[in-house]
């Protein structure tokens, strides 16, 4: 009799072990980090499609969005699926893209994380208060600002800044 005891205590422990592991990764989940698995070749070669990626929700919360930053959001046309691009141009900003290179006030963008040059032109755009614009690293296979009828993703609507990609390999993206 003693022996079931045992057991059935034991038993109750990892099972509540376990039940407080499910609620901590939930609720990290849902208010730390989250997990994501790049579809398509917009942000080659930094990141390649399949590539599954920890975004840190939080990061916005004690500092700005900066301009280089991959971001997760809500895509501003439809606002229910989530895109990953990097940050171009922030708020009070003008935006073009002329002559095979991306312009910011004026100025040419120092890209390296960039391959090839824009194969068109684009802008010019301001970006408003609390808006980004963002491109996509493989920039003539990206939809991404310069194609969308709402150029610019809201702060409000950004989920969290891209920090790691752990598969296949592991790679920290800043």
């Amino acid at each position: 009799m003693n022996r079931k005891r045992k057991i059935i205590s034991e038993i109750l422990d990892w099972s509540r072990t376990i039940l407080i592991a499910l609620i901590v990764g939930f609720a990290a989940s849902k208010v730390l980090i989250t997990s994501a698995q790049v579809p398509t070749g917009s942000m080659e070669d930094t990141i390649m499609p399949g590539s599954r990626l920890i975004i840190n929700r939080i990061a916005y919360a004690v500092s700005k969005p900066k301009r280089g930053d991959i971001i997760a959001f809500y895509f501003p046309d439809d606002e229910e699926t989530v895109y990953l691009k990097r940050i171009i141009a922030l708020p009070g900003e003008t935006v073009e893209g002329k002559n095979g290179y991306v312009l910011v006030d004026g100025e040419p963008l120092e890209e390296d994380y960039v391959t090839e040059e824009i194969d068109s032109d684009f802008g010019p755009y301001y970006v408003p208060t609390d808006m980004y614009f963002v491109m996509g690293d493989n920039r003539n296979d990206s939809w991404d600002s310069r194609f969308w009828d709402h150029k610019f993703v809201a702060k409000k609507k950004i989920i969290g800044k891209a920090e790691m990609e752990y598969f296949p390999k592991i790679k920290l993206l800043f």
